[in-house]
């Protein structure tokens, strides 16, 4: 008898996917039961994962696990796309398996990595998979630079601000620690180290940081959306099969927009904040610039 396992994998977890993932997990059990020489070994699934990558799917690696300490004879699929989209990692994987005799069956797409040519048709099919999923991501990215062209907020909450459905709107007893913020470092000289032990005697408690510090300030005092403009792709995400994140330094155009939503700082004392701490950064020595320390 062949040991059989069956993978799945939704990538969502809304609630129609959650039913899809359902509907397969009932289909590979029926179809490994009508198979004499079969015994099902388990149903191991992922779902609101990425296909492209198979480092975060954990039902997948316990698979792979498994099967590779001899626990699994077959394993059985939908299809390529499912079980990984990029080419590479198919590939490896499928043969990392066949050399300890356990095949990998893909149904809708024909492929047994048993057969002799199984390796080959494989390797067209993910090589397929792989390139739509390129064509998504770009498809993604178009479609999310046409919304921030549009004046559409992509991110989170911030200090002095609420996100909701792509506007920002302020949040008052946050506002009011923003302005202070400025205030001290400009109208009264103080550094970002004394602000920040003094916000943190005052009580007041910073937006995601676990305390305040000089960092965090600098970082407030910079944030050009405390004066009404906004300024996306701060961050990209060079390589759709990895989909790390990474600071843009330029590979690809930000996205601004002037007088965007309504300011928590006025213009006029924004680019006094700007040309003091461009002073205060050429005052600096030369080690405490390369840090980001600030005094």
């Amino acid at each position: 008898m062949l040991r059989t396992a069956a993978y799945c994998r939704v990538s969502t977890d809304r609630e129609e996917q959650a039913q899809s993932l359902h509907s397969q997990q009932q289909y590979f059990a029926e179809y490994i039961r009508q198979q004499e020489d079969w015994t099902l070994i388990g149903i191991y699934y992922d779902e609101g994962i990425s296909g492209t990558q198979t480092k975060k799917r954990t039902g997948f690696n316990r698979m792979i696990n498994d099967a590779m300490e001899g626990q699994i004879d077959l394993i059985l699929t939908k299809e390529v796309s499912r079980f990984a989209r990029n080419t590479v990692d198919a590939l490896a994987y499928t043969r990392m398996l066949r050399e300890r005799s356990i095949g990998v069956i893909f149904i809708l797409d024909h492929i047994d990595t048993r057969d002799c040519d199984g390796e080959l048709r494989l390797t067209l099919m993910a090589s397929l998979a792989q390139e739509e999923s390129r064509k998504i991501s770009e498809r993604v990215k178009w479609g999310q630079k046409r919304r921030m062209e549009q004046g559409i907020v992509f991110g989170r909450d911030l200090l002095g601000y609420t996100v909701r459905e792509g506007r920002l709107s302020i949040n008052k007893p946050e506002a009011f620690i923003v302005r202070r913020i400025f205030h001290k470092y400009t109208e009264q000289g103080k550094s970002a180290r004394q602000i920040a032990a003094e916000l943190l005697e005052e009580g007041f408690s910073p937006k995601y940081a676990a305390r305040w510090a000089p960092g965090v300030i600098i970082k407030i005092l910079k944030n050009e959306k405390y004066v009404g403009d906004l300024r996306q792709k701060k961050t990209i995400t060079p390589d759709y099969l990895t989909h790390l994140k990474k600071s843009n330094h330029g590979e690809e155009a930000f996205i601004t927009i002037t007088d965007h939503h309504t300011p928590i700082i006025e213009r006029e004392l924004w680019n006094r904040t700007q040309a003091e701490l461009a002073r205060r950064s050429r005052r600096r020595p030369l080690k405490a610039r390369i840090s980001g320390t600030e005094i």
